[in-house]
């Protein structure tokens, strides 16, 4: 433990191998536990260039005890934020880096900019941005409890996303530590720029030239690869980077989505938007799922902020936790009950719905919020569509909790069973929803998986949350066989296998399915260029081991 004490000794930050902190930095919101080695908690990015170098250097060392048939260790660097993350993107056997204690600031917000550091949680930073009426429009459901630095390394999408896209279409640059020990400036680069880079006689300039090269011999092949779904964050983001219409170069947006496996980030330049004065939500009752690609049709032309839905099991998941719902709203439990008179006499007409698709409409002059709502009303009763307006942000705020509450509410209060996310955020065209859902149940159905599904109806991209008993072999053996069907299940429906949660531990081994064997190679390249001795998180976005994920799905 002598290099522990030289590491201690070197930083400003703290080191701990303290039995509790490496249990809590063992999970994620993921179905695995990955004991490390080691956390650090850097105060600032001086202290990720003395890790990095301290690693490389300790690394070269072991290299010679390996030959000298001495015990083979390898430090490796993974970074985690708040620990949200559904596909064990940020657990590792070495050492985590833990941005949310120290490396938590707002550095700075103007009405279009935010500089933000990776530990940032994203509630301390909508504090700040609600008394400018802004937002950062990709805002997940686990808005309340995640970091921007989960959001980048995922590529966060919101159920904004139909108006303002994912994550990496709002940041502007990152400061990011690469692998040779230096912090660089990555952001959109003009032709002339670009060429100034590819001059430079060092590793950032080596990266520049080798990415350039990638991009520009594999051009078409990697703008044909480009998922036709609007969100996607499986593999690494090649054409985002450069385009030759526009002249274009910006590698800042391969590290959106990368789950810092190509280096790590101390300070980001994000976009916000400002709020619009006035919204008002239509919740609408669908009875049969065929009708969910016409409802989505029928609704574009109306450029609503969201197209958010949950099916049956979610909604009656909300009402059986009417009283936890209650006390996180601060909500009378009474008074949250009597607000749903009107979906009780609605159901009473109509029925149970198979799915609740929420319409969110906004703008600034209440006299035009009004003038859509009423003809999204009237297409809907001109449809004979069941559906009930919201009258107030209150009244609208019941159906958001349930949509955004419903995975924690799982995992919080189901006895016996746990919140097991492994099929959990596919994306397929809205056109295909009515074929490809009912095929998504019966499969499920077929393996004794009951599931909960809430999701983003107007980008086809939904959650798909099964409830299981992992401490039951039998149960955790179902997870690779429904997994590859699963798999095979979306890419016949020509979708992505991860729209915002990404690949982690549950999907890397599943990239090559999705992409082929000649973009994988291309993202195998990428890994190794930023990162050639593989010391960034290994094993995720490429080189995956379903084996060693399998072995460390949570039986407790």
């Amino acid at each position: 433990m002598n290099w522990i004490k030289d590491l201690e000794a070197l930083l400003e930050g703290e080191v701990s191998f303290d039995s509790k902190i490496i249990l809590e930095h063992s999970q994620d919101a993921s179905i695995f536990q990955v004991m490390p080695n080691l956390v650090v908690f850097p105060k600032n990015f001086r202290d990720l260039q003395k890790l990095m170098r301290f690693v490389n250097r300790f690394n070269r060392r072991a290299s010679s005890w390996k030959k000298a048939q001495k015990y083979p260790l390898k430090l490796t660097l993974t970074a985690r934020a708040a620990g949200t993350c559904m596909s064990g993107g940020p657990l590792t056997q070495s050492i985590v880096v833990s941005f949310t204690k120290y490396m938590n600031k707002l550095v700075s917000l103007n009405p279009k900019v935010a500089v933000v550091e990776p530990g940032l949680y994203y509630h301390e930073m909508e504090k700040a941005m609600n008394r400018k009426k802004l937002y950062f429009p990709s805002f997940p459901a686990s808005k309340s409890i995640c970091a921007l630095g989960g959001m980048i390394a995922n590529n966060a999408g919101s159920e904004k996303n139909m108006l303002h896209g994912q994550t990496v279409e709002h940041v502007k640059s990152l400061n990011v530590l690469l692998s040779d020990g230096n912090v660089y400036d990555f952001g959109p680069l003009t032709k002339k720029q670009l060429n100034m880079k590819l001059r430079k006689d060092n590793f950032e300039g080596k990266v520049y030239r080798k990415m350039y090269q990638l991009l520009e011999e594999n051009y078409d092949l990697i703008k044909n690869a480009a998922p036709k779904t609007s969100k996607n964050s499986c593999g690494y983001l090649l054409w985002k980077v450069w385009d030759r219409d526009t002249g274009v170069f910006d590698l800042s947006k391969i590290f959106v989505g990368s789950q810092g496996t190509l280096g790590l980030w101390s300070q980001a330049k994000v976009a916000v938007v400002r709020r619009k004065n006035h919204s008002r939500l239509i919740a609408v009752y669908l009875k049969d799922l065929k009708d969910m690609a016409d409802l989505v049709k029928m609704l574009l032309p109306y450029a609503p902020n969201s197209l958010e839905s949950f099916d049956r099991n979610t909604m009656l998941l909300g009402l059986r936790f009417m009283p936890q719902i209650a006390r996180k709203t601060g909500k009378g439990l009474l008074k949250r009950l009597f607000s749903f008179w009107r979906e009780a006499l609605l159901m009473l007409r109509h029925g149970l719905p198979v799915f609740i698709v929420l319409v969110e409409i906004s703008e600034n002059r209440l006299v035009e919020l009004k003038k859509r709502i009423v003809q999204v009303d009237a297409v809907l009763k001109n449809s004979k569509i069941p559906h009930l307006v919201m009258q107030s942000s209150q009244e609208s705020e019941k159906y958001w909790t349930i949509r955004r509450e419903s995975f924690s509410l799982l995992r919080e209060h189901v006895k016996g069973k746990q919140t097991v996310p492994f099929v959990d955020d596919f994306a397929v065209l809205p056109s295909e929803l009515p074929v490809f859902l009912p095929k998504l149940y019966n499969l499920l159905k077929s393996h004794g998986i009951k599931p909960t599904l809430a999701g983003h109806a107007g980008d086809g991209n939904f959650h798909v949350i099964p409830l299981m008993d992992l401490k039951d072999k039998k149960e955790r053996d179902k997870i690779p066989v429904v997994l590859k069907d699963f798999v095979d299940l979306v890419l016949a429906h020509g979708g992505t296998i991860t729209a915002e949660h990404n690949d982690g531990l549950i999907r890397t081994s599943f990239v090559e399915k999705q992409y082929g064997p000649k973009m994988t190679r291309l993202f195998e390249k990428v890994k190794d260029i930023f990162d050639p001795q593989n010391v960034f998180n290994p094993g995720k976005k490429v080189y995956g081991d379903f084996k060693f994920a399998m072995k460390h799905v949570k039986t407790k």
